[in-house]
């Protein structure tokens, strides 16, 4: 399965209450809309720890550099990119998201290649 994971942190004038409700109301159903994503799942980070195995540093708690993640799945990354480039989300979704809500970010996209739960 294709995923996008989106790291990101809010502008300095948006509460977390409001962008979790705007999330809620707007951006999940939205981003379930379009016909290659099957979920949609956003992360607020809590804590992190970093290390360097190659520089022999031992982990040790740090402040993530993101306080947000999102993880879309899709079917596949060219349905993907057929509906990040539709009308629902180039014109009425990320314009409201990159001006209203966020500040830095970043995306990764790349193909799921293990994927195991328990029971």
């Amino acid at each position: 399965m294709a995923k996008e994971i989106i790291l990101y942190n809010l502008r300095d004038d948006v509460t977390d209450e409001d962008y979790i409700k705007w999330c809620a109301d707007y951006k999940g159903p939205t981003l379930l809309s379009l016909s290659s994503v099957k979920s949609f799942t956003l992360v607020n980070m809590l804590g992190g720890v970093k290390g360097n195995g190659k520089e022999s540093i031992p982990p040790e708690e740090t402040k993530p550099p993101f306080k947000y993640i999102g993880i879309l799945d899709s079917t596949n990354l060219a349905d993907w990119d057929k509906d990040r480039n539709s009308k629902t989300f180039k014109e009425e979704f990320f314009p409201q998201w990159f001006s209203k809500w966020v500040a830095d970010f970043y995306v990764l996209a790349g193909m799921e290649v293990y994927d195991e739960k328990s029971e």
